[in-house]
């Protein structure tokens, strides 16, 4: 039995740049972190008793008598890569829904791969796990993501990661004084929007419009030094980084009339209206969790005029995909 742990993620800067389609003509960059909400994967070898050969469960239960017969996507693909020769029963579990800006997908992915090595006694290093997930996401599956959920999904932490052109990836530590960092959370309110979204069927008209767009992406790629600058400089105030929020905001939203919606427009409003000084809509667009930057003394009235939506508290994380219990056979 295999007990895989793997974080959710925000994104601060630099998304759009994380597409192949941009960063291997252009190069990219984001500013993420990973943060103590995770999915975490049970996975074992399926005793011979059973007329189906697999088990899923996930927000659905299947049963397959083979890996082709699966039907979710990931699932069926990373069993695939991995050459899976034995039954397998594979439970998901997510502190937070799935679909709603934090990278679900990805760290599904990752933690699945993470697993399912545990699970033949091979340790992976989280590079290989990073590229693999990219791998099976975007060349097997074929889905309309980037590159930066699946390393921060393997990696933990608060990074900046940079995109090569040849397609590489190196990722850096952003390092910030232990009462900046504390300050920085203080700043941050999270809430659920009250609603999720295929990323895909988003990403795949932002990916259309990449060369329409290169102004904007270009602008968001040199956020990554702005914001990297004012983490690293402690003569900078905070509010310098939501107040690039709110301008990175404004570019990402004009990237395709999907990302946003007249009501994902009326809570920022009235977040910047309270006080905010920026914030964003998280992942792709069009629907799930919102992160809001104000200051301490303006929450409360944020609290009250969000009132209907739910707000999660969280943490900053730094261990990534871990394999939290094994036992062999």
């Amino acid at each position: 039995m295999i007990i895989s742990r793997t974080p959710f993620r925000i994104s601060f800067f630099g998304g759009g740049t994380d597409y192949p389609v941009w960063y291997k003509e252009h190069g990219g960059a984001v500013v993420a972190t990973t943060i103590d909400k995770y999915c975490y994967i049970t996975c074992r070898y399926l005793p011979p008793f059973f007329e189906h050969t697999h088990r899923i469960v996930y927000s659905k239960i299947e049963t397959a008598k083979s890996i082709h017969e699966i039907e979710h996507p990931s699932a069926r693909a990373v069993l695939q890569f991995a050459q899976i020769k034995a039954g397998v029963e594979i439970h998901h579990d997510g502190d937070l829904p799935a679909r709603t800006g934090l990278g679900s997908s990805s760290s599904f992915t990752v933690g699945l791969l993470h697993a399912i090595y545990a699970l033949k006694g091979i340790m992976p290093t989280k590079m290989q796990l990073a590229q693999e997930a990219i791998h099976i996401e975007q060349d097997i599956i074929k889905e309309n993501v980037g590159s930066q959920d699946q390393v921060s999904a393997a990696f933990g932490g608060f990074n900046r990661i940079d995109f090569n052109k040849d397609g590489t990836i190196k990722i850096n530590p952003v390092i910030i004084n232990k009462e900046k960092i504390e300050q920085l959370q203080e700043y941050m309110m999270f809430y659920f929007t009250g609603f999720s979204r295929i990323a895909s069927d988003i990403a795949k008209k932002q990916i259309e419009n990449t060369h329409k767009n290169e102004k904007q992406l270009t602008t968001m790629y040199q956020m990554v030094d702005e914001a990297i600058s004012i983490l690293n400089d402690n003569k900078r105030p905070l509010s310098d980084f939501g107040k690039l929020l709110h301008e990175s905001w404004k570019l990402k939203r004009s990237l395709t009339d999907k990302i946003s919606t007249s009501h994902i427009d009326e809570i920022y409003e009235t977040v910047r209206n309270a006080g905010a000084l920026g914030g964003k809509l998280l992942g792709a667009g069009g629907g799930g969790f919102m992160l809001i930057f104000a200051e301490p003394d303006v929450q409360s009235r944020i609290k009250t005029r969000l009132s209907s939506l739910l707000q999660v508290p969280f943490r900053f994380e730094n261990t990534g995909s871990q394999i939290i219990f094994y036992q062999s056979d």
